[in-house]
């Protein structure tokens, strides 16, 4: 399983990441909120451990966005804040559950085994799918129909974040964040150019339209979801 550690302390959440591959998990850290946001909507975590004081967006915010877009992603927080209002707080907002700072590492583990307990080890999400195409989450292939074409992992990456929103606007801001830290518009572009590419080798009716100075969107107009104003 994969786990995504939200935490602005560096060293602590190095250690917690470190604690994590210890007991058999994969994790990833954000450093602040709204990156530790978008990287919980692009999938592929199976359980998040957050911070509650986060530069830009605290925890409370990270957590009400997710469960008002009605993500189900299983949240532990953290906090050194001790208070009763604190901790009801959290749990109104949508967490599992909630552990106050200083912690001891086994009971830190032991909440999160609880929780996948708790989701049942239900199996893996169903694998994304738009119009007529389908991403394979095994293989890192994309598929329409019985043909394929491998994806690297950052259009893997990248096109899993358009397919988790369908139809809507992914921020050119948030790719930027969630797939290289920052500021690699170029990069993002030349990603983008590729997917497209591939999609034309595949013969999909899907498209990838740019909103300039906004973001970009999957496109199926099939569906009745065509071209808008900006594409390019």
């Amino acid at each position: 399983m994969r786990i995504l550690v939200v935490e602005d302390e560096p060293r602590l959440a190095e250690a917690l990441a470190q604690l994590l591959r210890d007991g058999g998990y994969q994790a990833d850290t954000a450093a602040d909120g709204p990156t530790g946001l978008a990287r919980a909507r692009s999938g592929g975590y199976g359980l998040a451990v957050l911070d509650v004081m986060l530069p830009g967006l605290d925890g409370f915010g990270v957590c009400r966005a997710l469960r008002e877009e009605g993500n189900p992603l299983p949240i532990l927080m953290l906090t050194a804040r001790t208070g009763v209002a604190d901790k009801v707080e959290g749990l109104d907002c949508g967490a599992d559950d909630y552990m106050t700072k200083p912690f001891a590492p086994e009971e830190l583990l032991a909440r999160i085994r609880a929780l996948t307990r708790r989701q049942g080890e239900a199996p893996a999400p169903a694998e994304p799918v738009f119009a007529d195409l389908r991403l394979d989450t095994s293989s890192h292939a994309l598929c329409r129909g019985e043909k394929s074409v491998q994806l690297s992992p950052k259009e893997y990456e990248l096109l899993r974040l358009l397919m988790a929103r369908p139809g809507a606007v992914c921020p050119k801001g948030e790719i930027l964040e969630t797939l290289w830290g920052g500021a690699e518009d170029n990069n993002l572009e030349a990603y983008i150019s590729f997917l497209r590419k591939k999609l034309f080798y595949l013969g999909s009716r899907a498209s990838i339209a740019t909103l300039r100075k906004v973001g970009y969107r999957l496109e199926d107009p099939g569906a009745g979801n065509g071209p808008s104003n900006g594409q390019s």
